[in-house]
C-alpha cells in the first residue's frame, strides 16, 4: 500500500523536523527517518552551543535571526529558553594574532581580553600558550534534545506524521508526483525535502539529480574527569583559533574536542583514535592538565557544500525536488531561521523579512549557485 502526502520529507534530524514542522502548518507532511529513531546521527551528537560570530557571513545571518527564537520562545512553542548562559573565550597562537584581530573588530559581539584575563575564565591555561585572546560572553549553551523534541511535538500537534525504519531505497517521479519507496513502507507526493543530511548527496541520486559536492566530516569529541580540586561548570567553552582544539564544561566534567574535520562516507561515525589522541596532547600542551583517563568518546559527522555555505532551494533541474542540506556544523543553532528560510522558499515565497532584512538573499543559498555550478561542471 502506498500512502500519500503533500511533501515527503527525507531526514529526520534537525533540519528535517524544523522544515517539516514549519510545512505542517498548512500542507499535509509525512517525514521519513532511516533510523530507529529521528535525531540519531549528527543531531545527537553536537557540541550544543549557540556561538553568533561562527560562520561565514550567511551562516551569522542565519545566527542573529534565529537567536531571538531560541532565547525566549513563543508559549505554543515551549514554555522555557533553549539557551542558558555559557560564555565563550577565543584563545590565538602567535600565527593566530591576525584571525583574532579581525574577528574582534568585525563583530560586535566579541571583545579583546588580557592573557591574564583569559586564564581567570579557564584556570587551566598556560599563559605562556597565549599569544592573544578574546571573548563572545553571549555564546550561550542549547537544549540540543529539547529543541529537536519540540519541533517533533509541534509536527505531531499539526497533523504531521513521522515514519522511522525508513531508508529511502529508490526515488521516482512520474505524472507529477514523487514515489518514495523505503524498507518501511511506499510514499507519494508532489514534493520532496532532501534533508537528509550526511546522506543528502545519495538521496539526489537516487533522484536523477546531479550531486552538490557535500562532503560529510568527522567530528570527535571525549569527556574528561575534570580537573582535581576545579569547580569547571562557569567556565565558558574555550576554543584554539587554529582549530587544534576546544574544551567546555559537560555535567560537571570537561567535553574536549581536537575539533578535526575529516573527510569520511555517509554513515554511523566512529572515533578514530590517533586523530582523537593528537587532539588531546594539544588540550595538554596549552593547558596544566594531564590526560590520564577518557570516560567516554563519540564521534558525529558535519556536512558541507563546497563554499559552506548551507543549500536550501529547489534544484534546477528535476522538478519538486527541494534541497534543505549542507548546515554543516551549525544546523542546531540555525535551526528556527533555517526553518523559516525553507518553508517559505518551498512555498514559493520570499525570503521572510526578519532574514531579508540582514541581506539574505535566496540566491546565495541556492542549489544552483555559482560555486556549486562550477563543480558540477568538473
Amino acid at each position: 500500500m502506498t500512502e500519500t502526502a503533500d511533501v515527503v520529507v527525507i531526514g529526520g534530524g534537525m533540519a528535517g523536523a524544523s522544515i517539516a514542522a514549519e510545512l505542517a502548518a498548512d500542507r499535509q507532511v509525512r517525514l521519513l527517518e532511516a533510523e530507529d529513531q529521528p535525531g540519531f546521527h549528527s543531531t545527537g551528537r553536537s557540541a550544543a552551543i549557540f556561538i553568533e560570530s561562527y560562520g561565514n557571513p550567511t551562516i551569522r545571518k542565519l545566527n542573529r535571526a534565529g537567536k531571538p527564537f531560541l532565547l525566549d520562545p513563543p508559549g505554543w512553542f515551549s514554555e522555557e529558553s533553549f539557551l542558558s548562559p555559557r560564555g565563550l573565550l577565543y584563545l590565538a597562537a602567535e600565527a593566530e594574532l591576525p584571525k583574532l584581530e579581525e574577528l574582534a573588530a568585525t563583530e560586535d559581539c566579541v571583545e579583546r581580553l588580557s592573557v591574564e584575563q583569559a586564564v581567570k575564565l579557564a584556570p587551566i591555561l598556560k599563559p605562556d600558550w597565549i599569544a592573544g585572546a578574546a571573548q563572545e560572553a553571549g555564546a550561550m549553551d542549547i537544549d540540543v534534545a529539547r529543541l529537536h523534541q519540540a519541533y517533533l511535538r509541534l509536527f505531531r500537534q499539526r497533523g504531521g506524521q513521522v515514519t522511522t525504519r525508513a531508508e529511502c531505497q529508490n526515488l521516482l517521479r512520474a505524472g507529477g508526483v514523487w514515489r518514495v519507496s523505503t524498507r518501511n513502507g511506499n510514499f507519494e507526493a508532489p514534493m520532496v525535502i532532501n534533508a537528509a543530511g550526511a546522506w543528502a548527496d545519495p538521496v539526489a541520486e537516487l533522484a536523477g539529480a546531479r550531486t552538490l559536492g557535500l562532503v560529510p566530516m568527522r567530528r570527535t569529541g571525549a569527556i574528561l574527569p575534570p580537573p582535581e580540586g576545579q569547580d569547571v561548570d562557569s567556565w565558558p567553552l574555550v576554543g584554539d583559533l587554529g582549530e587544534g582544539f576546544y574544551f567546555k564544561p559537560d555535567a560537571g566534567k570537561l567535553m574536549v574536542s581536537p575539533a578535526d574535520e575529516t573527510p569520511v562516507p555517509a554513515g554511523d561515525a566512529f572515533v578514530d583514535d590517533m586523530t582523537l589522541a593528537e587532539g588531546l596532547y594539544r588540550f595538554e600542551q596549552a593547558t596544566t592538565m594531564e590526560v590520564t583517563r577518557l570516560e567516554r568518546s563519540w564521534a558525529g559527522l558535519r556536512t558541507f557544500a563546497p563554499d559552506r555555505r548551507t543549500v536550501v532551494g529547489y534544484d534546477g533541474e528535476v522538478e519538486g525536488f527541494f534541497w534543505f542540506a549542507g548546515q554543516g556544523g551549525y544546523g542546531i543553532q540555525t535551526a528556527p531561521a533555517m526553518a523559516w528560510l525553507g518553508a517559505a522558499l518551498a512555498r514559493g515565497e520570499a525570503v521572510p523579512p526578519v532574514l531579508a532584512e540582514l541581506g539574505l538573499t535566496a540566491e546565495e543559498v541556492s542549489p544552483g549557485r555559482t560555486m556549486i555550478n562550477e563543480l558540477n561542471a568538473h
